[in-house]
């Protein structure tokens, strides 16, 4: 019996040199649609004051059209989750990358408010599947043990994407116009999802062996199924690991879109930085972020392999990391130094980023394999309708203030109680049999 834990190590299945091939042409894949996903948020925000001009809209047109994205892509998180489980990653990221490439060629070619602010939630719809089909796609193809690290490579196109926008799309815009630049990151996107459709494909579609199928679901419950129900949709709303995972979702995306709406101009009226300088500044919390997610992944199946549950690798540092995001934030409030400060929003990204790979690792775990989509996606729902109150939110106190600090301190009080969402409701796995899967 002393043995038992040498040969266990030794039986533990390992991927096959073509799982491992599939692996890594899917990550790949998920961080280019990511990171073209994250530039076309950016592309309006970038344009703001030449759209403005040419198309004669006011400042608060603007951030109609800003929170229209963002309002529209909360509210198609519900039902995409449950689509991605019922018609498979390859369908849906293919479709949702389509229209929103399709969006962002009609942006190019607008001449009025209410077409952009169509074209504009007609890109939150098509983003909808990105994530939730990076989650079903690590459910997929990877062992439990593996699929924190894969949840943070797909993860990190979110950082990833955000860093390299602003240079990138000041780039296109003073070399070709602003609609040109809308044009041209729409074709990028069509060319991404024929990539994705041509070579992605589900596991069903795939001839796995015996020993290549164990690696997949190696630790995973039994009779697992791969189609979800809308009995089976509906009922996850039922357990409090749903809802503390969605509250605690809502206060990761508060805080992430603080900065992500905000930080130019924090820095530019709060820091009184120079426009240039603060370009630089401006990317470099953001580089943080990026390593943040990677090592939120690698965190979580750290734990794992040193014996934590799966739930417990993820939960627990989505807590913890939350809120030192919340501290990070209070302290760049109060410090006197923009370096200070500077350094406080880096350590605030490189948290609040650990908090989303988990958040999705979790959601990869917490729920039987056909609803892994559906209850990311129900996550994702929960964060962004708090993503569409930061720029709101924070604009308005402000306004009313002068200052960004009441700003941040209310962003701060809502990461604390949405860690403790992670750390006291988010409880045991859902599995199929609380599902009941007779159900028709």
């Amino acid at each position: 019996m002393s043995g038992t834990g040498t040969s266990d190590t030794v039986m533990l299945p390992r991927a096959s040199a073509r799982v491992a091939g599939i692996q890594k042409t899917a990550l790949a894949m998920l961080v280019l649609s990511g990171v073209i996903n994250y530039i076309d948020r950016a592309t309006l925000a970038v344009a703001n004051p030449l759209i403005r001009q040419d198309l004669g809209l006011s400042i608060a047109d603007m951030g109609y059209l800003l929170s229209a994205f963002l309002w529209s892509y909360a509210f198609a998180q519900l039902p995409c989750g449950a689509m991605v489980d019922k018609l498979g990653p390859r369908k849906l990221l293919a479709f949702g990358l389509s229209a929103w490439s399709i969006a962002q060629v009609l942006g190019g070619l607008v001449s009025n408010f209410t077409q952009f602010f169509s074209a504009r939630l007609l890109l939150g719809v098509g983003e909808a599947p990105q994530f939730p089909t990076g989650a079903r796609v690590v459910r997929d193809w990877f062992n439990p043990r593996d699929r924190g690290l894969a949840t943070g490579v797909f993860n990190c196109a979110s950082s990833l994407g955000t860093a390299i926008a602003v240079p990138l799309l000041t780039f296109l815009m003073l070399a070709f116009g602003w609609r040109s630049m809308f044009i041209i990151m729409g074709v990028a996107g069509l060319l991404a999802a024929a990539l994705w459709y041509t070579v992605y494909r589900n596991p069903t579609d795939v001839a796995l062996t015996a020993e290549e199928n164990a690696y997949r679901t190696q630790g995973d419950p039994p009779g697992q199924r791969t189609r979800v129900t809308f009995a089976e949709w509906k009922q996850l709303f039922r357990f409090r690991t749903t809802w503390g995972m969605i509250g605690g979702y809502f206060g990761t995306i508060y805080l992430t879109w603080i900065y992500t709406a905000w930080l130019p101009g924090y820095l530019e009226l709060e820091r009184h930085m120079s426009v240039k300088y603060t370009g630089i500044a401006a990317a470099i919390p953001f580089a943080w972020g990026v390593v943040g997610g990677l090592s939120g992944g690698y965190l979580a199946d750290f734990l794992v392999r040193k014996g934590v549950s799966p739930m417990n690798s993820r939960k627990y540092p989505c807590a913890i990391a939350l809120f030192g995001t919340a501290c990070f934030t209070l302290a760049a409030a109060y410090v006197e130094s923009n370096t200070l400060a500077i350094a406080c929003i880096s350590a605030s990204l490189f948290l609040v980023y650990v908090t989303s790979t988990c958040a999705w690792a979790l959601s990869s775990v917490g729920a039987p394999t056909n609803c892994t989509a559906s209850i990311g996606s129900m996550q994702n729902f929960g964060g962004y309708l708090g993503g569409a109150l930061a720029p709101t939110v924070t604009g308005l106190i402000v306004q009313s203030t002068g200052s960004f600090v009441l700003a941040l301190v209310v962003g701060a009080c809502i990461g604390i109680a949405s860690a403790a969402s992670y750390l006291f409701v988010v409880k045991e796995p859902i599995t199929a049999a609380d599902l009941g899967v007779s159900a028709t």
